[in-house]
């Protein structure tokens, strides 16, 4: 549906204070507020990222304010939360999207992964995504270090992956956010390694969460990208195409059908101006009652 409807700046901030838990009396202020805020929400960053409006973990124990510096800042609670639920299985962490730290519940969990170059076997996609050129050796040689002796910490994977010299130091890094971003590998857990006595572990995803090529299965890239798509709308309340390509980095194609298809049935209006923001908006249809 299309109109010639004008929201107020004012209007979209409260819809967004709301549901990015900005507002004091809907702050977090438990693990349990934060895996709920996560199942609400669907998606969410851990921190907040310059030049995108998206929920953020730190953002709905803060609020809306800048990342300090200090250490010692009480929103940094949520840097502990992080770390003691890694490898609980109550949400999916790694470095997803626009290779950042993402939090991704359960239930929006497979609808990603049909997104993802895993669609048969995950210990014989990667030499066919390999073979095809897509797959860079770095990447085999980290994923075939963790299928063949199992969780690592990051210390003790790059020197399992042959990796350990100087002038691979940026090559292993790279190697460790394309296989998140690609839903090959996550953080599991932290061990007191390296400089710093502080490193992630990591294992292969299709170990930690075995169910879910099957509940991906069924699921259609066009599927997939409309529930991502309706999550991310009741978020943000209103975003631009140009903000959807920003956030997913899908190609124009696909970002087109999706949301020719959430206007089709309704769930989004097309066309929608924002007070004093340029171009034209989708909106859900609550913020124009």
């Amino acid at each position: 549906m299309q109109t010639e409807a004008t929201i107020s700046a004012a209007k979209l901030r409260e819809h967004r204070a709301r549901t990015f838990c900005y507002l004091p009396r809907k702050r977090l202020r438990s693990k349990q507020d934060a895996i709920d805020f996560v199942n609400e929400r669907g998606t969410v960053f851990f921190w907040p990222i310059k030049g995108i409006d998206f929920p953020s973990l730190w953002g709905a124990v803060a609020g809306d304010r800048p990342v300090p510096n200090n250490h010692d800042d009480p929103a940094h609670v949520t840097w502990g939360w992080k770390d003691d639920l890694l490898g609980k299985k109550v949400w999916f962490y790694a470095k997803i999207l626009r290779q950042k730290s993402t939090i991704i519940s359960l239930d929006l969990l497979p609808y990603f992964y049909a997104l993802s170059p895993n669609y048969g076997n995950p210990e014989e996609d990667y030499l066919i995504s390999y073979e095809e050129g897509v797959l860079s050796s770095e990447e085999k040689l980290v994923y075939e270090a963790l299928l063949n002796n199992g969780a690592l910490d990051s210390l003790m994977l790059r020197k399992a992956a042959n990796l350990s010299s100087s002038e691979n130091t940026s090559r292993f890094n790279r190697a460790l956010l394309l296989l998140q971003r690609d839903f090959r590998i996550l953080p599991v857990g932290i061990a007191e390694s390296g400089a710093w006595h502080y490193a992630f572990i990591f294992d292969a995803v299709h170990r930690q969460f075995p169910d879910l090529t099957d509940r991906a299965h069924d699921i259609s890239e066009a599927q997939a990208r409309q529930e991502i798509l309706r999550s991310y709308f009741l978020s943000v309340g209103s975003a631009t195409k140009n903000d959807v390509k920003k956030l997913f980095q899908w190609i124009d194609l696909s970002i087109d059908r999706s949301l020719k298809t959430l206007v089709g049935n309704g769930f989004l209006i097309e066309g929608v101006q924002i007070e004093d923001k340029p171009g034209d908006w989708f909106t859900i249809k609550e913020l124009l009652d």
